[in-house]
């Protein structure tokens, strides 16, 4: 799944872009906005693998955004969409993944986009890309004993440490598709590889019990079926 972000001061071509995606199996789109401000407030918020912008916006240029990206090493390509060819050798310099003039088709613009997918993919399988304020992390999935939602906050229990992020699970959920993570509550995620056992806690939950810490989270029992008709039959 590559998770992107799409920014354009133009209406037409945003939402042209938006339609142009939002039913790729492949593509999950993070945000949409006609700011190039608000984009820059989202990129440091919001964990993308590509931001696909306009250059001339208001306030703030694509190519600003793209620099920025590249000046701090955040690992997000950027596609330029563009009516204006005279960036193009400014705009390879830092690293952009495509540049494509307007008006394009629809298959033009997922050429670019699937240059990424491949490397997006196998990222996707071991690391955990995470944001807090200024700082990116990268976690392997497999060290991730279980992720919990207290109230605007989310903390990240590895057997390494404590990450903490503004991210929701369900944002992370995405991320850990197809690993060995489980949605076990409103409030939490597991991994079923470091769970030791379960305790009844009420009539429809329980307890769950991790190896290598004594911390524990919560799982109801319509989960509780569900993982052991999933993985222990």
């Amino acid at each position: 799944m590559i998770k992107i972000g799409i920014v354009d001061d133009q209406k037409y071509d945003l939402e042209k872009l938006h339609i142009s995606l939002e039913k790729e199996p492949h593509i999950h789109i993070v945000f949409s906005t006609n700011s190039s401000e608000e984009a820059y407030k989202l990129i440091k918020e919001q964990n993308i693998d590509l931001l696909i912008t306009d250059i001339e916006m208001p306030n703030l240029s694509g190519y600003e955004l793209a620099d920025f990206i590249h000046s701090y090493a955040m690992a997000i390509k950027v596609i330029f969409v563009t009516g204006h060819s005279g960036y193009a050798v400014h705009a390879f310099e830092l690293d952009v993944l495509d540049y494509i003039m307007k008006p394009y088709s629809k298959e033009r613009l997922l050429k670019g986009i699937n240059r990424l997918q491949k490397n997006t993919e196998v990222l996707d399988k071991t690391k955990l890309v995470l944001k807090n304020k200024s700082e990116i992390f990268f976690i392997d999935k497999k060290k991730i004993i279980y992720i919990e939602r207290t109230g605007r906050s989310t903390t990240i229990y590895t057997d390494e440490g404590e990450y903490s992020t503004y991210q929701t699970l369900n944002e992370l959920e995405v991320e850990l598709l197809g690993s060995h993570f489980v949605r076990s509550h409103r409030g939490f995620i597991i991994n079923i590889h470091f769970v030791k056992n379960f305790s009844l806690y009420t009539k429809n939950s329980y307890t769950v019990h991790f190896q290598g810490t004594k911390n524990t989270a919560i799982i109801t029992k319509a989960h509780l079926d569900k993982l052991q008709d999933q993985f222990y039959n």
